[in-house]
């Protein structure tokens, strides 16, 4: 078996050291003596050493053992995430317990026995490893989340309405209070979530998202609250939830008003107890995350006992923002058009684009029933398909809808045979029926979940 790890044995008596080295080197890769306490920083420097054996004492004489404590003191300074193991005397335990309360992990008495010698710095050099690991995680994620942070769409709007939400989002952002995002699709509900999550005092901690409506009933616990080895015939490993991943930050619930019933209950009895039991196991464990939820669904439909439980939206709202469509707030189609024209012209190496004055016009004036996301999928479009640095109001694309809005008398009883037009007529009037469900419309279509999403983002839906 192949041995690995680094002791430091730091001790004035040599017959220590030796025992110390004979016995150590059986288990691990290399095993390192000092006897003199002031070598330890460049040791320290040199070596990667998983554990420090650490006597009380050093010189004839002395037994208060503050000389171990004052060099324990200064590892720490070096490395806070060592792990110094203590060398005592028999009858000097009180000052023993004295170095673990200062960040000692364990001590050893003289005369040792060699099987807890073992055990002993076994552990420790184990503890090592686990911090190194957690503190390699931890930057790890630090970095994904200014990764993601630097990555995240910015909010452009200076329209009144706005102005109001973003209002609310500043007041709200800082406390740990419960958000409910409503919202047409395509309105950013996410990057509010994000920038409440940005502003909050978990911004250095995970912001976990997870869609609602895309999990399966069948995996729903598993998802949200993990499982254990063994729970059911697939579960080959332990899998942390997603409500334990996201421990510390912010879990945002997109689609919240996607959730049947019997899954609501099961969710709101997990964040009223703030304990989650993952499958298979029989211990609760408790959690620490703030909830920003979301949905596509009018606020009328949520306060339908039928649809979703009170009690649960009584749990998720106690703030209530509501996006207004593009449509409402006009006054911010003209900044966001301009915002992802220069993102994408960047993005596609080209030279900057803009809009001519009828183009502008044409963008004020269409609707955006897919709002802001349709919006930036026009201008994606015409900034790789135009020819012209300067967009015209063909580029966008926007032509029999524009005629649609203006002139909608000339084609009052003219059917409409496109099978596009018609094909997103028959989702808008699906997700209408339904409340906008998108489980209950793409049952009625004859679809999945997945193909339904894929048409409504085809079709600005």
């Amino acid at each position: 078996m192949s041995r690995s790890g680094c002791i430091l044995i730091v001790d004035d008596d040599n017959d220590i050291l030796t025992a110390g080295r004979l016995l150590l080197r059986r288990q691990f890769a290399d095993v390192i003596t000092c006897r003199e306490p002031e070598r330890v920083p460049d040791l320290l420097a040199n070596h990667e050493i998983d554990a420090v054996l650490l006597d009380m004492n050093f010189g004839p004489g002395e037994s208060s053992g503050d000389q171990g404590l004052v060099w324990l003191q200064k590892i720490l300074d070096i490395d806070p995430e060592a792990v110094v193991v203590m060398i005592t005397a028999h009858g000097n335990v009180d000052t023993a317990v004295e170095a673990m309360k200062r960040g000692a992990t364990d001590f050893i008495a003289k005369p040792w026995q060699n099987e807890k010698v073992v055990a002993t710095v076994s552990a420790a050099v184990k503890l090592r490893r686990s911090r190194v690991e957690t503190e390699t995680l931890r930057k790890a994620n630090r970095v994904l989340l200014e990764e993601t942070a630097s990555g995240t769409d910015r909010i452009v709007g200076k329209s009144a309405p706005m102005k109001q939400v973003l209002k609310m989002v500043k007041r709200a952002a800082p406390t740990d209070a419960n958000v409910l995002i409503l919202g047409e699709n395509g309105t950013g509900k996410e990057l509010i979530a994000r920038e409440i999550h940005r502003r909050s005092a978990r911004s250095d901690r995970v912001f976990l998202s997870i869609d609602m409506g895309s999990i399966s009933e069948s995996l729903f616990e598993s998802e949200l609250f993990g499982h254990r080895k063994g729970a059911f015939t697939d579960a080959g490993e332990d899998r942390l939830g997603r409500i334990q991943a996201a421990n510390g930050g912010t879990l945002f619930l997109d689609e919240i008003g996607n959730l049947p019933l019997h899954l609501q209950t099961k969710l709101l009895s997990v964040l009223e107890q703030r304990r989650v039991t993952p499958l298979g196991s029989d211990q609760a464990q408790d959690f620490d995350v703030r909830i920003v939820a979301a949905t596509n669904v009018p606020g009328s439909h949520l306060r339908d006992a039928s649809r979703f439980r009170p009690d649960l939206l009584f749990r998720l709202n106690t703030v209530e923002i509501t996006i207004p469509p593009l449509r409402e707030r006009r006054d911010d189609i003209l900044p966001i058009a301009r915002h992802y024209a220069e993102r994408y012209s960047r993005k596609y190496g080209g030279t900057l684009r803009t809009f001519s004055a009828a183009a502008e016009t044409a963008l004020r004036a269409y609707d955006w029933p897919g709002n802001v996301r349709a919006l930036r999928h026009a201008v994606e479009r015409a900034i790789i398909l135009a020819d012209a640095d300067i967009l015209e109001p063909e580029d966008l694309q926007l032509d029999h809808a524009s005629h649609a809005a203006v002139e909608p008398a000339a084609l009052a009883g003219q059917a409409n045979l496109n099978l596009d037009h018609v094909e997103k007529e028959t989702i808008q009037k699906a997700l209408r029926k339904h409340g906008f469900n998108i489980s209950r419309a793409a049952n009625e279509l004859g679809l999945t979940r997945a193909s339904l999403y894929r048409r409504m983002e085809k079709h600005d839906v």
